[in-house]
């Protein structure tokens, strides 16, 4: 049996959030190249997908993650404990490199290799759902064994094993996920917020903002019109991108925002505002009046994804390394420190036992642990197709200015 790491400890100060990062369909070369002609060209069969593993003679692997989204050690902040006991139970040596700070920008960092049947030079990534989604269409990645990963078949949590481009998690593992919903300054607003329609209250004018990325921002919106995020349409949007028009006409909605959406919600600029629940868990240990609200229309659950792209040498070691976050104890420690919305459920008792008031008072916040009445609220809206995404992302970027 694995060694487990040490009760899991909440840092003093929490580290900021990777998922503050503006990303947008932008007029990447690449992209928009295989986005508009469905991306034939592009796509892998089967068959070419799997290459010569080298993992039983090289115990290594390279894993390429975000900034900031994985636990370290409070006196020495270059040592990661999770990852250093994997290494220690198992002799394989994880390459951990900290490369990714945009989705659009790594597809087109790896895209040239994936298309021309080259190796990737990476075993293991981390990229959001939507994201993902486009991998394997394209059949850029490829499918885990299950049978070599019994952590993840028996702790994974239910909400999250089946999204539409993925049913059964044959290609991808969540790696955390988290809520977007709407976030307030309950001191500064001086009441609740409970529907999107209230964004639109006329003490709000003009100090509302609102997520810039198309795959970040219209899910909420359509539930707060009643829409079905996990079957809505064409027309669905285009009625949601009516709205926005007409509230920035309006002056309603402020401004468009990515990371620093924090800092206005913080100083009372902006007292409401879309928001990611990562970033509200982190912020209210210094501003407890801040909340992020699951509404009642619902909101989007998403979830950022492990994956072992195609011709990767070490495919075997990483899929070991990935089921290894799913034994609850690492699981625990690792949402100790990111304070996302935990994939793996039985993660929350070993909290609850720590011997740290902080870290066990993380089992009870259901920002990192679902309850049963918010597990209700929340949906996986379907992913734009790629015949959709360039039709869809000219209207958005035009009404959020990029």
């Amino acid at each position: 049996m694995r060694g487990t790491p040490e009760t899991p400890r909440t840092p003093r100060k929490p580290t900021p959030t990777r998922r503050r990062l503006l990303r947008t369909l932008g007029g990447r070369a690449l992209l928009g190249a295989l986005a508009g002609c469905g991306v034939p060209g592009a796509y892998v069969a089967p068959g070419d997908r799997s290459g010569a593993d080298l993992s039983t003679r090289d115990k290594r692997l390279l894993w390429a993650n975000w900034p900031l989204y994985i636990d370290k050690d409070d006196k020495h902040p270059n040592r990661r404990p999770t990852l250093e006991e994997f290494e220690r139970s198992t002799g394989i040596a994880v390459d951990y490199v900290e490369e990714i700070n945009d989705n659009d920008e790594f597809f087109g960092k790896v895209g040239p290799a994936l298309m021309n049947h080259r190796q990737p030079g990476r075993d293991l990534i981390v990229l959001s759902d939507w994201m993902c989604a486009r991998f394997v269409r394209l059949g850029w990645v490829q499918e885990m064994d299950r049978a070599r990963q019994p952590h993840i078949a028996r702790n994974l949590d239910p909400l999250l094993r089946a999204p539409a481009f993925d049913p059964g998690r044959r290609f991808t593992v969540p790696w955390q996920s988290g809520i977007t919903g709407i976030a307030y300054n309950r001191r500064e607003l001086g009441r609740e917020i409970r529907q999107v329609s209230e964004l639109w209250a006329s003490d709000l004018k003009g100090r509302v903002t609102l997520l810039p990325g198309l795959d970040e921002a219209f899910a909420l919106l359509m539930q707060g019109s009643g829409v079905d995020v996990t079957r809505w349409t064409a027309d669905d949007f285009h009625r949601v991108c009516d709205l926005v028009e007409r509230h920035v006409r309006s002056g309603r909605i402020r401004r468009f925002t990515g990371n620093d959406y924090t800092k206005d919600l913080v100083s009372g600029d902006v007292p409401a505002c879309q928001a990611y629940s990562g970033d509200v868990v982190q912020l209210q240990a210094d501003h407890p009046d801040i909340r992020v609200v699951v509404l009642e229309e619902g909101a989007e659950l998403w979830a950022d994804s492990l994956m072992s792209p195609d011709l990767a040498r070490h495919k075997a070691n990483a899929q070991r390394l990935v089921d290894h976050y799913y034994e609850p104890a690492v699981a625990a420690t690792l949402a100790a420190w990111v304070n996302h919305v935990c994939p793996v459920p039985a993660a929350r008792d070993v909290l609850a036992a720590s011997g740290d008031e902080d870290t066990a008072a993380l089992a009870e916040n259901p920002l990192v642990f679902r309850d049963a009445t918010m597990r209700r609220r929340l949906a996986i809206a379907r992913d734009i197709t790629s015949s959709e995404r360039v039709e869809f992302a000219k209207r958005w970027n035009t009404i959020v200015g990029l």
